[in-house]
């Protein structure tokens, strides 16, 4: 209800969702230090995609939250249930369960898109890949290796994302 807070949440998302992770990355890895602001590799990394994550994650939150039906709230405040009780008790759950597979499938996303960290010199799994193929001579087999690794922590991930989806559903 806040015009002022509700404006600037609105350019944070569409600016994290308008524009490439790649970008966002290279601004705050490379752009930022000519402004005076100087991360780590590790920090730029983990800022850009927290502020994209954040930005998909708010909205699948925001629709489920608005996915349930104005009778639900408007029952709640007919008996007398406080704001916060009737967030805590009839909305989250419901949201909980609502928002849980579009929030799971962007952290798998999250954990592919770990690979353009590389792009600003971060070590991980893919630069590895690349710097053993740079000596080896071996790109396809390498970068094969990486994407069944990455397959496999994804596929134990979409794993704990069934079970955890089955749980939040077991009244429904």
């Amino acid at each position: 209800n806040v015009k002022v807070l509700s404006t600037v949440f609105r350019i944070y998302v569409w600016i994290f969702r308008g524009t490439p992770l790649l970008v966002q990355l290279f601004i705050v890895f490379y752009g930022l230090p000519n402004l005076g602001v100087q991360f780590s590799t590790w920090s730029a990394a983990i800022i850009a995609f927290s502020l994209n994550t954040g930005a998909y994650a708010s909205e699948a939150v925001r629709a489920s939250v608005l996915s349930i039906p104005k009778g639900q709230w408007e029952a709640a405040e007919s008996i007398g249930m406080s704001y916060p009780l009737l967030l805590r008790r009839i909305i989250a759950p419901q949201a909980i369960r609502i928002s849980l597979p579009p929030l799971s499938n962007t952290f798998i996303s999250l954990v592919k898109d770990t690979s353009l960290a590389a792009s600003i010199t971060m070590v991980d799994m893919f630069m590895v890949s690349q710097r053993i193929a740079a000596r080896t001579y071996e790109p396809l087999l390498l970068y094969c290796f990486a994407a069944f690794l990455y397959l496999v922590v994804c596929t134990v991930l979409t794993a704990l994302q069934d079970k955890l989806e089955a749980r939040v559903s077991r009244y429904v």
